[in-house]
């Protein structure tokens, strides 16, 4: 099976399956500059070696994801097969090295972007797209709990391949907490239309998690810090860019089949000042 060399960019926040439990999308650049999706991927019950972080190379052995129609969908060639960790990126010099790989492609216009991916000889499921303006940042409430027959299927699975029956596996199977919130963007592009993006990235969900114990169990408080950081922060003093990315269940039927996967904020720099060399 071929093996690809992968920059990290982005992992989700985790969702449940029923067939593989829970799981997390990844994706990442080549060399390059091409983007390439793994799925699935159960990162959390990887031995903690191959738990790879963002902006992390690694090497992994991957084969074309037949149940997925998306071009850039590859799936583990074996999900138990070691994960070849390397170097990790670093935001010196302004993140140069990390815009060497992440802004080889950059779309501005989001009305381009849905064609490329309505298309089916481009066929667009992962993008990197700047915002002309952002105008807000959306935080609104949604189921709390996980849906209970995937739950329930999940518990089950992992009864079968424990010594412990269901009751027991419930105690000690910890699955990721749904965050009861959606957080999105709302953006323009060059086309000028006004857009409302969810937003499903790891570090999202972390910091919500991590606010909210700070905050002593106030949400919205905890849904306030979020902001700050992800609209105060990112999107007013940064060099904000998004990471887009399709879902596949809506990627030909959606009017926008894209959803937000990860952000890529560096500092913004002086327009008066030549670029720092990459």
């Amino acid at each position: 099976m071929p093996s690809e060399r992968i920059l990290i960019a982005v992992k989700t926040y985790p969702t449940l399956s029923e067939k593989y439990d829970e799981l997390v999308c990844t994706a990442g650049f080549r060399e390059d500059g091409s983007w390439i999706r793994i799925y699935p991927v159960p990162f959390r019950k990887l031995d903690y070696s191959n738990r790879y972080q963002k902006w992390q190379w690694i090497t992994i052995d991957v084969t074309k994801n037949t149940k997925d129609f998306r071009k850039e969908s590859f799936r583990p060639s074996n999900i138990e097969e070691e994960i070849v960790i390397e170097e990790v990126v670093g935001p010196q010099k302004n993140w140069a090295k990390r815009k060497q790989y992440a802004l080889q492609h950059v779309y501005y216009n989001m009305t381009e972007l849905i064609e490329e991916a309505k298309n089916p000889e481009i066929g667009t499921s992962l993008a990197v797209l700047k915002p002309k303006e952002v105008l807000d940042f959306v935080c609104e409430p949604c189921e709390r709990e996980w849906d209970k027959k995937k739950l329930d299927a999940v518990i089950a699975n992992q009864a079968q391949q424990s010594l412990f029956d269901e009751e027991a596996t419930r105690e000690f199977f910890k699955i990721a907490k749904k965050v009861p919130y959606e957080f999105s963007y709302v953006f323009t592009t060059e086309d000028g239309k006004e857009r409302k993006l969810m937003i499903e990235d790891w570090e999202l969900g972390m910091l919500y998690w991590n606010c909210l114990e700070k905050a002593d169990g106030d949400e919205a408080v905890a849904c306030h810090k979020v902001r700050e950081k992800y609209f105060d922060e990112m999107a007013k003093k940064k060099d904000l860019y998004l990471f887009l990315g399709t879902t596949k269940k809506f990627h030909n039927v959606a009017p926008n089949p894209f959803i937000v996967i990860g952000t890529f904020y560096p500092p913004k720099e002086d327009g008066t000042q030549l670029s720092l060399p990459l």
